[in-house]
């Protein structure tokens, strides 16, 4: 970073009076911080890395206070990344802001391979860190064993059933199964026995039935992963613990069991079955009905968390969720992005494939084209029906699609009851009493967005936390 890169940044931050993602705020005024392990951690585990500024003072209005030497706080701070593993190598910039010194450390992400970085202090599991929003928190078990089992090629899609019996397969969709693998991978059609195509296809494992051979063609999987199922839920409101006009908390609540292609079917008809219909009438008087969000993309991001999930030991005891509410849909499933893709390059690049059998299998059952389509697909779905293209996040090793219905845009919506009610300045205890809902739910999911778009202004822009502050339309 160049100094007068720094200098934007530290005025930028006293603008936005917040740290982020990938900022972190440390006084160092009368000495080095003793403890930066955690900061150090969490950026390095994080693609985009993070910078750490030294002396400015975030519990006094984010004043620079600057720091006691700058030459030696920048070997005490190496000092802490060498005791980190592997060794953290920062980047420093120094910059005088009239006569005051601040010093930044610049840390990169590295690369998946070498990750979880840690304190050697305390060990991996103690002193792994993910960053979250503005703060640092311990990574989880399982978080840190995805890292693990990724560099090692861990493939937990194979892994053998104990006392799984092939006598309570689907003979139908094996002999279908069976009979296009011989079609399509002619290598295998000849001279092979079909108790050989199941072991060199990955749905056994010496003669014992595989994880994910189980749950392609057991007719009851459950049996033995109770909870490698689906949840799924229709509420009547915005947010989990809403009550219906009748005092119901769901309006639909199942849990979806079978084989993965049976999940599949199934849930996309709970979706059909809780979606509300739009009935058209075209320029030439014909009627068409149009489904609150576009089956077709429904039933991919399904399909996509019941292929990509994780199915280790972990996560074996966590169903895929499907939760409808009332302006949006989100389908959730443990494993967040494997190997070295990026949210950003969803649906734009080729990733590696955490369940590549299961994948296969699918393929060869016409579930799936196994052509990495499935979130371009969505987002051109989405697209023609005129809707907010899905949201896609990663928190905690959990894979997030969130597909919005247009509630919130649309004519009577309450964003349009929202900007009428602030055609004069309006408080934050106002909005949260006129919308009705949690405080949390009212700031960050409705009001943030307009501010961010620009349709309300705040009355005291410089003072963005202050309880005097008014919202307005612009």
């Amino acid at each position: 970073m160049q100094t007068e890169a720094l200098r934007k940044l530290v005025f930028e931050i006293q603008a936005r009076k917040t740290e982020t993602q990938t900022i972190e705020l440390k006084r160092a005024e009368h000495g080095c911080p003793t403890r930066l392990f955690d900061t150090l951690s969490s950026f390095s585990n994080q693609d985009e890395g993070g910078v750490i500024v030294f002396g400015i003072d975030e519990k006094d209005d984010y004043k620079i206070k600057g720091v006691y030497d700058a030459q030696d706080l920048q070997k005490k701070v190496t000092e802490q990344c060498k005791q980190m593993e592997p060794s953290v190598r920062a980047l420093f910039t120094v910059c005088d802001i009239d006569g005051i010194m601040v010093v930044s450390a610049e840390i990169p992400g590295v690369d998946i391979a070498d990750r979880p970085v840690f304190y050697k202090g305390v060990g991996r599991l103690k002193g792994s860190y993910v960053r979250v929003g503005e703060s640092d928190e311990p990574m989880s078990e399982y978080e840190i064993y995805s890292y693990e089992a990724f560099r090692k090629r861990i493939r937990d899609d194979i892994r053998i059933v104990e006392n799984a019996k092939m006598q309570m397969f689907n003979k139908n969709r094996m002999e279908d199964y069976l009979t296009s693998v011989k079609n399509e991978r002619r290598n295998l059609s000849e001279n092979v026995s079909e108790n050989e195509i199941l072991e060199l296809m990955g749905v056994t494992c010496d003669g014992a039935p595989t994880l994910v051979g189980l749950m392609t063609f057991s007719k009851y999987p459950q049996t033995y992963f109770p909870q490698l199922c689906i949840t799924a839920v229709s509420l009547p409101g915005t947010e989990m613990g809403s009550i219906g006009v009748d005092g119901e908390r769901f309006i639909d609540n199942k849990r979806i069991t079978g084989a993965i292609p049976d999940m599949l079917e199934e849930a996309v008809e709970f979706v059909r079955r809780n979606s509300r219909t739009k009935t058209i009438i075209d320029e030439n008087g014909k009627r068409a009905d149009k489904n609150e969000y576009p089956i077709k993309a429904v039933r991919e991001a399904i399909l996509n968390a019941l292929v990509h999930r994780d199915y280790s030991i972990h996560t074996e005891n966590v169903p895929i969720r499907i939760e409808m509410y009332r302006d949006r849909m989100e389908i959730t499933n443990s494993g967040g992005l494997y190997g070295k893709i990026t949210i950003d390059a969803l649906g734009k690049v080729h990733p590696e494939t955490r369940n590549a059998v299961l994948a296969n299998m699918l393929e060869l059952l016409n579930i799936t084209e196994n052509r990495y389509s499935g979130i371009p697909t969505m987002r051109m779905e989405f697209l023609n029906a005129g809707l907010p293209a899905p949201i896609f996040s990663v928190r905690h090793g959990e894979f997030k699609v969130i597909m919005k219905n247009g509630y919130h845009t649309g004519s009577g919506s309450i964003t349009d009851a929202i900007m009428d009610f602030c055609s004069v300045p309006r408080s934050r205890s106002e909005l949260i009493s006129f919308v009705g809902k949690s405080r949390n739910y009212v700031m960050g999911q409705i009001i943030a967005p307009l501010v961010e778009s620009g349709r309300l202004k705040l009355t005291m822009p410089d003072k963005p936390k202050s309880s005097n502050q008014r919202y307005v339309r612009s």
